[in-house]
């Protein structure tokens, strides 16, 4: 199965939690599950993070090029438009990525 590339696949990675979930006593259908919870996860809170950015107008070419994957386009509007957006989709990712860590931890100090 090839993992879809998203316009910020060069900005955010996941192998950290992957190395966690490994950690885990779990079948593989289940951490591929996880996995997959993880990255739409992830991809609702940068896209969050990115609108919460744009106004009513730019949200609407923002979302026409994420529908056509318009990588190209959407870097360029978001350059254009939105100030430090490369940091501010690292810092949203990373935010996540330490609560859903948190949470695996949590389940490792159970079992």
């Amino acid at each position: 199965m090839k993992k879809k590339k998203h316009f910020y696949s060069d900005l955010v990675e996941i192998e950290s939690l992957i190395i966690e979930l490994n950690d885990l006593d779990l079948e593989e259908g289940e951490k591929k599950h996880l996995v997959e919870l993880a990255e739409s996860n992830l991809h609702h809170a940068i896209i969050g993070c990115v609108l919460s950015e744009l106004n009513e107008d730019e949200k609407k070419v923002f979302l026409a090029h994420l529908g056509s994957d318009d990588h190209d386009r959407i870097w360029k509007l978001l350059s254009e438009r939105v100030e430090n957006i490369q940091e501010k989709i690292k810092k949203t990712a990373e935010a996540l990525k330490d609560e859903l860590k948190k949470d695996i931890k949590e389940i490792k100090k159970l079992k």
